[in-house]
């Protein structure tokens, strides 16, 4: 292994983990190494919560997946062709990929073989932040600079970024998307200008892997500056396919963070539709162009039509209307996507956010059962009957009882025979 800077040695509960030792017990022979890789060291060294551990080994997948059955380990070979073997231990699963050397870019996908020198393999790699390994009693090695860049919050492209991107136009959308979520200040200069001069690139790029890139983008802390980076230079356009609207963008992560409310858990369809102009086709058509999933699409389409519909002077029985409605979630985005538009004020919507989070659902108490119990045949007519007494209940402010609406329910029932 090529000498690399180790000044740091980090420490966390991840490196405690007995399963991660227990991996590396079973890897670590016949002269093979292993480190964890990306993201975990990155996030340690920034004090950011880990997620995922990934290991890096000089042992190739196949001494991998020998070692771990060896050991009593389940080896599942999720990415074999490049590399990577699952390794569950006790139901844990972790990445373990073999160290290696591009032989051949292709714009997106790269040839390689597998190697044993570290050095070779960090220099593959996307970010100098994502390059770091650390051994299993923290000392971090560093081959690109990445520790200074994770202190100072800047992401950097490993050698020259016009090179970087050329083998992989995605790198693109991941430098800024890595900016938002890590970077502090501005843009690094030198990545952003060869971002700029590569952007025709991301027509070749699946509207598929542009879509997860936007919406990892759009949660980060960091999205509202770094959109409006992207807008400048065009960039936005070209990913939206249309204007973005920043200002409700960033009244929504305003609003988010004042909350307390994680942006991943808020969605990123909402901070999507906040970027979309002021309508439900234009939320769809954002939604279309990323090619996200429909469960998204719907979801970005009914908090816009929703929260066109919020007024200003929304009270606590109007949360309960939008809750019997939509739900908690339906009701949360769209009270946000309301305030993204300028149509409540911050001080309401964050005590109307503070509601629909506590107060119980409303939640009609006669069903379709009841009114065959009561005489009624089954039929279409069970289904307008429901409708019309929800009408009812709703008007109401959900004040009517279980009996009320029987009596009310029995008296319909009665003229529809009637009339038969």
């Amino acid at each position: 292994m090529k000498r690399a800077a180790t000044d740091v040695r980090i420490s966390g509960d991840w490196l405690a983990d007995p399963r991660l030792a227990r991996l590396f017990s079973a890897i670590e022979r016949d002269g093979d190494a292993a480190y964890v890789v990306g993201g975990a060291v990155r996030n340690t060294l920034m004090g950011l919560p880990v997620g995922d551990v990934d290991v890096a080994t000089t042992a190739l997948p196949e001494a991998v997946t020998t070692r771990a059955r060896a050991a009593g380990l389940k080896p599942v070979p999720t990415g074999i062709d490049h590399g990577t073997v699952t390794v569950v231990v006790e139901g844990h699963p972790f990445e373990v990929t073999t160290l290696r050397r591009d032989v051949e870019s292709h714009g997106r996908h790269a040839t390689v073989a597998f190697g044993r020198d570290w050095s070779v393999d960090a220099h593959r790699r996307d970010f100098t932040m994502n390059a770091l390994y650390a051994s299993l009693d923290g000392v971090v090695h560093d081959f690109v600079g990445g520790i200074a860049d994770c202190r100072a919050g800047r992401v950097r492209f490993i050698g020259a970024a016009a090179q970087r991107i050329a083998e992989d136009r995605l790198r693109i959308l991941r430098f800024f998307r890595f900016h938002a979520a890590y970077g502090r200040g501005p843009l690094d200069a030198e990545g952003l200008h060869a971002s700029i001069a590569a952007r025709d690139g991301l027509s070749g790029l699946s509207a598929e892997r542009i879509g997860q890139e936007a919406s990892k983008l759009v949660v980060a802390v960091g999205a509202p500056a770094t959109l409006t980076a992207m807008s400048e230079t065009g960039l936005a356009q070209r990913v939206f396919g249309r204007a973005v609207d920043l200002g409700g963008f960033s009244r929504l992560h305003g609003l988010v963070g004042e909350c307390g409310a994680p942006r991943r858990e808020t969605g990123a369809g909402a901070f999507l539709a906040a970027l979309a102009a002021w309508s439900e086709p234009d939320a769809l058509g954002v939604a279309e162009r990323l090619r996200l999933s429909n469960a998204t699409r719907d979801r970005m389409a009914a908090a816009v039509g929703r929260a066109r519909r919020i007024d200003a002077d929304l009270d606590v029985a109007g949360v309960d209307r939008l809750l019997e409605a939509c739900g908690r979630e339906g009701t949360t985005d769209a009270l946000a996507l309301a305030h993204a538009r300028g149509r409540i004020g911050r001080e309401r919507v964050v005590a109307r956010l503070s509601e629909a989070a506590e107060r119980p659902i409303p939640m009609l108490p006669i069903a379709g059962r009841d009114l065959l119990a009561l005489g009624l045949p089954r039929g279409p007519a069970v289904g307008a009957l429901i409708a019309d007494l929800r009408a009812v209940w709703v008007a109401a402010d959900f004040a009517l009882d279980r009996e009320r609406l029987l009596s009310d329910a029995a008296s319909r029932i009665d003229r529809i025979l009637t009339n038969r």
